[in-house]
């Protein structure tokens, strides 16, 4: 009978306790900001960008923002963008720092604001970063020169495209620049932007980088699988955009190495581009971890990390 009262209280107790501990598993010191990638967006409609992932983090206990800088334009001109929206959050939080978290272009977006502006910032993570440049831009800027009809017409479409993204989400102002994206996105042009701000950036062709550099925290983490769920309709473009990288690994649009910065903690999740942000709409790989739990795994990371 002692026996069972014992249990019984363990398990009261074990009840009680829980709801307060399970709130609490993606706490951060610092407010977690998501930066989306090129023709990215915060919300549209009922859609995120990152589906699903803030309401998860929230759950969890994390303070999480969303922002929304220029859909398309160069890496400087999206961090001046993304400055000023954290002078704006840490303002109306009472917060001293953000942890940021960019997501493809969103990366070297982040990273230049931890670059100007360490101070303001605690740690910078990047999934399926453009740190060292993709082919795929490549390809674009080498078969279509600056100047050509052809080129003249793409960047027109894509200026279209990414100001009709940025005007569904709710944003105006942020004027549209698809060239210069591409251009920053290059192989070239990311080794230019690296010269600048070189924080958390390998300088060995596929290895890590620096875990920390002037007081700010440097993590990433990528896919390897650019084809990976048959219902996704985003998956074919992406298994096409691959064939760019010549057989080396990579998630449809940025390569294994490129990805990486400051500590790696995977670079090789069975996703691809859109799969790192739980898209299409939740459609991701079955036989992968959701990319839902890697984002709330890393939210633990940080607040273990004291950040």
């Amino acid at each position: 009978m002692k026996t069972w009262m014992t249990w019984l209280s363990a398990c009261v107790l074990a009840l009680a306790v829980w709801p307060a501990t399970a709130g609490t598993y993606s706490q951060t010191k610092h407010p977690i900001v998501l930066v989306h990638g090129i023709f990215g967006f915060d919300n549209i409609g009922p859609v995120e960008y990152f589906y699903r992932i803030p309401s998860a983090l929230r759950a969890d206990g994390a303070k999480v923002y969303l922002v929304q800088v220029a859909a398309s334009n160069s890496h400087e001109v999206r961090g001046e963008q993304l400055l000023t929206q954290v002078k704006q959050i840490l303002a109306a939080s009472g917060a001293s720092k953000v942890n940021l978290i960019g997501h493809s272009q969103g990366s070297p977006t982040a990273r230049y604001v931890a670059s100007v502006r360490p101070d303001l910032v605690a740690s910078v993570t990047s999934v399926g970063g453009v740190n060292k440049g993709s082919a795929v831009a490549d390809v674009m800027l080498g078969v279509l020169p600056a100047g050509t009809l052809s080129n003249t017409v793409l960047v027109s479409i894509a200026n279209g495209l990414g100001g009709f993204m940025h005007l569904l989400s709710g944003g105006s102002g942020p004027s549209q620049d698809s060239l210069a994206a591409a251009k920053s996105l290059s192989t070239a042009g990311s080794l230019k932007f690296n010269m600048a701000h070189p924080e958390g950036v390998p300088t060995t062709a596929c290895g890590e980088g620096a875990y920390a550099a002037r007081g700010v925290a440097y993590y990433s983490w990528s896919g390897a699988k650019p084809y990976t769920n048959f219902f996704d309709i985003v998956d074919p473009a992406l298994a096409l955009t691959s064939l760019a990288f010549s057989g080396a690994k990579n998630d449809g649009l940025v390569s294994t190495c490129s990805s990486h910065l400051g500590r790696v903690i995977r670079d090789n999740y069975r996703m691809n581009h859109a799969d790192e942000i739980n898209q299409t709409i939740g459609i991701v790989n079955l036989f992968e971890t959701n990319p839902v739990t890697l984002y709330r795994q890393h939210a633990n990371r940080l607040k273990n990390a004291g950040l």
